[in-house]
Order: C-alpha cells, then structure tokens, then sequence
C-alpha cells in the first residue's frame, strides 16, 4: 500500500510541475508585457505576483519529485531540505492571501465603479503584493529556525530522515503553534475574505442587466476556480494544522494534503484566462503554435484550434489602457 501511496504521489507531483510551468510561463510573458505599459492596473501586478509565487513552487516541485521517488525520505543535502520547505510553503502562503487581494479588487471594480478608476494606482498592487510576500516569507522563517536551531535529523534516531516531519518534542512546541497560527492568519482570514469579496462580485455581475453574458460566465468561472483553489488546494493542508495541533502531531495524510497544495499552480491558470484578457490572447497563441507544430510534425491537417479571444466581443478594445475586465459601468 505505501508503494502505491508514493507512486501516486510521484504521479501527482509529474503532472503537476509538466502541466503547470509552460501555463505560469506564459502567463508570466502577457503580465510583463501588461505591467511595463503606463499605470497598469493594481489586479494586473497581483496577477503577475501570482505567476511569481507559483513558478516559485514549481521551480521547486523537482526536489519534492525527488524525495516521491525515493519512498518520502529525504537523501539529498540536509541545506537543500530547508531551503526547499521554506520556499515552497511560503509562496503557498503568498497564493492566499493574493488571491484575497484579487478578489477585493475585482469586488472594489465593480461595486463602485467611478470611484475605482478614479483612485486607482499602480502603486496600490505594489503594496500589496509586498505585503504578501513579507507576510509568508517572515511566517515561514521558522521552517529555516526550527531547522538549525535544533536539526530535525537528530529526531531521527537513526530512522529514515523524511524533510520538515522529523521533530523533537522541544522543536514540536514551537512547530505546531506556528503552524495553527499559519492556518487562521493565512488561510482562513483571507479566504473569508475571499468568499464574501466573491459573494457580491457575482451577485452585482449577474444581476446587472447591462453586463454582457461572456463576462458573467468569465465572473463565475473565476470566483469557482478561487473557491476550488481553497478549499481543494490549500483546504487539507491547513486542516492537518488544525489535526497536528489537538494530537501532538502530524495526520499520516499530510503528505498527501502536501500534493493538494501545490495543485493550486495548474489551477491559477484558468484563473489567469478569467481574470485577463491579454492571458487569454496568449493562451490563444500558445495553443496556435501547438497546432502548427502537430500538422508540421505529423504532417497532417489538426483540428483547427477555437479562437480563444477574437470573437470575445466583451474584451476592451483599449485593453492597452489601464481597464478592468470586469466593470459595470
């Protein structure tokens, strides 16, 4: 059964980084080309913080493929352990509360329109997605604390070293509080926020008459994809917190809510295609360039690829302007 497990998870973490990398990459490329233009949109910069944090965790994702193969121990060097675990689970806690920011701006965007594009400045996103990455990156110190104050292989008494699991009783009274603390400042507050943000967003989306149909589709497809993204990606991992923090210790399916989490970098894509349409040219591109590369290879006629955005008659014809893709007014 374990061998299943660790195949299955080995599995997982494949698909993943081979599925999410060429999407965040080019995202990454229409959110540069988007935010070198003059004033570009606050959400435009959390989008790209986004792709940042993700491809953080999936530049990573190879070291967790790498302890999968080899049955969830972890034979590479010590410092590799660390660096890997405090990367990786702070740019998970970076999504969070980015999409928490996302989400008050889209809400802001179309519940007081004027207002929003009057105030709107650039330097708002910078903020905020600075504030993000401090908030995840100073949480997650501990897990380079815990790691050289007191090394977690010497909890191992001889037994197989598996990376960030391996505590003594001391490093355990500081772990898991950390850890709860993890999980009600960065999951739960912003996803709450999240869920109320998304809540109107939808409701004045859909119940204003004026608001074309390709937009309301759009609205609901981003706030499902952002709910999936919290309670299916970050939801288990954060629960084990929760579960580590009453019993002393951490679920045996910890490292199964671990895979979850990193989900989330092949689900902020169809994020991405709803929130922007420069990333919906570029998907469209991509996907272009796919096809010709399947005829010149295969040397037959493929199936002509949809056009993902030029029949979209809801996009913003100034989309080089500074605009949100979702506004009432």
């Amino acid at each position: 059964m374990s061998e299943l497990r660790n195949s299955l998870i080995l599995t997982a973490y494949i698909i993943i980084f081979l599925t999410g990398l060429p999407a965040n990459l080019l995202a990454l490329r229409a959110f540069l080309g988007r935010v070198r233009q003059p004033q570009p949109a606050p959400v435009h910069i959390l989008l790209l913080s986004l792709t940042l944090a993700d491809l953080l965790l999936l530049l990573l994702l190879p070291f967790k493929i790498i302890e999968a193969a080899d049955s969830l121990q972890w034979h590479l060097p010590a410092i590799l352990c660390a660096i890997t675990a405090f990367g990786f689970y702070s740019s998970i806690y970076c999504s969070t509360w980015l999409l928490a920011g996302i989400s008050i701006e889209r809400y802001l965007g179309v519940a007081f329109p004027v207002q929003y594009k009057l105030s709107r400045r650039p330097v708002y996103g910078v903020i905020a997605a600075v504030v993000a990455w401090v908030m995840s990156f100073g949480h997650c110190t501990i897990v380079i604390v815990v790691q050289y104050l007191n090394s977690t292989q010497q909890a191992t008494d001889g037994s197989p070293f598996v990376c960030y699991e391996n505590f003594t009783k001391e490093q355990k009274e500081v772990v898991l509080p950390v850890r709860l603390e993890l999980c009600l400042v960065l999951f739960f507050i912003p996803m709450v926020v999240t869920i109320f943000c998304y809540w109107r967003f939808v409701w004045i989306m859909l119940t204003q008459p004026h608001v074309g149909a390709k937009k309301r589709r759009r609205a609901v497809g981003l706030a499902v994809v952002t709910l999936l993204n919290f309670l299916v990606c970050f939801g288990p991992y954060n629960v084990s917190h929760l579960v580590g923090f009453h019993t002393g210790k951490s679920p045996a399916w910890r490292m199964e809510a671990v895979v979850f989490s990193s989900l989330n970098a092949t689900l902020d894509p169809l994020l991405f295609y709803f929130s922007s349409s420069v990333v919906r040219r570029a998907f469209g591109k991509g996907l272009q360039m796919l096809q010709d590369q399947c005829s010149f290879l295969l040397g037959c006629k493929c199936k002509e690829a949809a056009e993902v955005t030029g029949g979209d008659k809801s996009v913003n014809q100034t989309d080089g302007m500074p605009s949100s893709d979702f506004t009432t007014d």
